[in-house]
């Protein structure tokens, strides 16, 4: 028997994605688009709303390592965290067929499902691998502050590193793009939804410190060796607006 086509409207978290992953099975219903809490699509489906049960997402997510492996669990976690468009389709049709083919599924690269996601966590993790070079931090209100603008949703993946690296230290760094900042006090962590961000203006300490680190970066050039298609390859141009060294004139930012 055909599974029914509905669009399920869901919180937009990773858990309420779960419920609805669990409800689609529970009542043979084939996910034909997900609404969350911001989007205002309509659909020519039946639409059902669906709240999100910790239970029914914890009994999704413990099949994730027994249905697919550790590697296909890690595919479906970090998948939900890209700029994928309708990831949620992309993610409901690859546990689908990671169900009925088990953990190999994540090598076979040939399907348009796997290569797909593959690809955006692959965007994801390189994203966030270059975000651990190119954040900045400053000394502001009694803590350090950074600010980011990444594609992809990359705070639960820079958390562990910068966490690590200034366990010492509070800070906040705020993500712009999906407005969510990662807040830490020693051995403290939180990331949490914050629709504006504010600070005061920089002290004058913080000011010269910025300065000081921009001659730096204009000292240590080799101006013979100029060449910034090569350094947009190495620091790609769309960083630098939240990156101190590119910020002249604009003492406000990080």
């Amino acid at each position: 028997m055909a599974w029914s086509q509905v669009a399920y409207h869901y919180d937009g978290s990773f858990a309420g994605f779960l419920c609805c992953v669990f409800e689609a099975y529970l009542h043979k219903e084939a996910p034909a688009c997900f609404l969350g809490p911001e989007d205002g699509r309509f659909s020519l489906w039946p639409e059902r709303a669906v709240d999100t049960d910790p239970a029914h997402a914890s009994r999704v997510y413990q099949s994730l390592d027994r249905k697919l492996g550790v590697q296909g669990r890690r595919l479906v976690t970090y998948g939900f965290l890209t700029c994928l468009p309708e990831k949620e389709l992309v993610l409901w049709e690859f546990l689908r067929l990671g169900y009925e083919r088990g953990p190999g599924v994540v090598r076979d690269l040939t399907d348009e499902r796997v290569n797909t996601l593959t690809k955006a966590v692959q965007h994801l993790t390189g994203e966030a691998h270059q975000l651990k070079g190119f954040t900045r931090f400053s000394q502001q209100e009694g803590m350090l502050i950074g600010e980011i603008e990444p594609k992809n949703r990359v705070l639960p993946l820079l958390r562990p590193h910068f966490c690590t690296r200034y366990s010492g230290e509070s800070f906040v760094l705020y993500d712009r793009t999906h407005r969510e900042a990662l807040f830490y006090h020693p051995y403290q962590w939180g990331i949490v939804p914050l629709a504006e961000f504010h600070l005061n203006g920089p002290e004058q300490e913080e000011l010269d410190y910025r300065r000081l680190w921009r001659r730096f970066y204009n000292t240590i050039a080799i101006e013979g060796r100029y060449n910034p298609k090569c350094r947009m390859t190495h620091m790609p141009k769309r960083y630098w607006n939240t990156m101190t060294e590119f910020q002249m004139g604009k003492e406000s930012l990080p």
